[in-house]
């Protein structure tokens, strides 16, 4: 095996994905992934701290992306405006990521120290994503409740997008989403049981 190696975060990423759908998380070592990779147990460590940050991997960049988009949305833009520009913003970073994101969050599901990792990040992107509104001037607590909500939308338009049938863009479906939820909160709504 050579000292420089092309590509291996994308290797590791790739096999510690397979081994994960083939054999599960939990039944997989960090010796298993970097010798499928073609690599070695000490260069996997160089990329990654553990074999569970391999399936979060770029989860700086997509907060990076969502919060830019919430910061340079128009001084106009109404807090929800302002985190559905963010979410545009995010949802290019899975442009051709569709069959990934599948593999990837049938793997997570099916673990639950995966899922509460999931949980982490997410609370993650909301706190910073609550931070790009209050420095827009938003008070809290509609900073924090309108950062909830494009969570929740994220989400929602996530769950839709790796959907198997699914061919409309990520994208597409965070406006959908977004504007489900803007129905749903609008004033004169009728109440539940009438």
């Amino acid at each position: 095996m050579g000292r420089w190696e092309p590509n291996a975060r994308e290797r590791l990423a790739k096999a510690a994905l397979e081994l994960y759908r083939e054999r599960g998380y939990e039944q997989t070592t960090v010796a298993e992934i970097a010798k499928r990779a073609g690599l070695t147990e000490r260069t996997f460590f160089r990329h990654y701290a553990d074999k569970r940050e391999v399936l979060f991997d770029g989860s700086g960049a997509l907060q990076e992306l969502a919060v830019s988009g919430v910061v340079g949305a128009p001084e106009s833009a109404a807090p929800l405006d302002a985190m559905a520009a963010g979410l545009e913003a995010a949802s290019g970073w899975f442009a051709d990521r569709r069959e990934h994101a599948r593999q990837r969050q049938a793997v997570i599901v099916a673990n639950a120290e995966l899922r509460e990792r999931e949980l982490i990040k997410l609370a993650s992107l909301s706190a910073a994503l609550a931070d790009a509104l209050r420095g827009r001037g938003v008070a809290e607590p509609t900073a924090s409740l309108a950062a909830e909500a494009g969570m929740a939308v994220f989400k929602v338009g996530f769950q839709r997008w790796i959907a198997e049938a699914e061919e409309a863009t990520l994208s597409q479906l965070m406006r959908e989403s977004m504007a489900e939820l803007k129905a749903v909160t609008a004033h004169g709504q009728a109440r539940p049981g009438r």
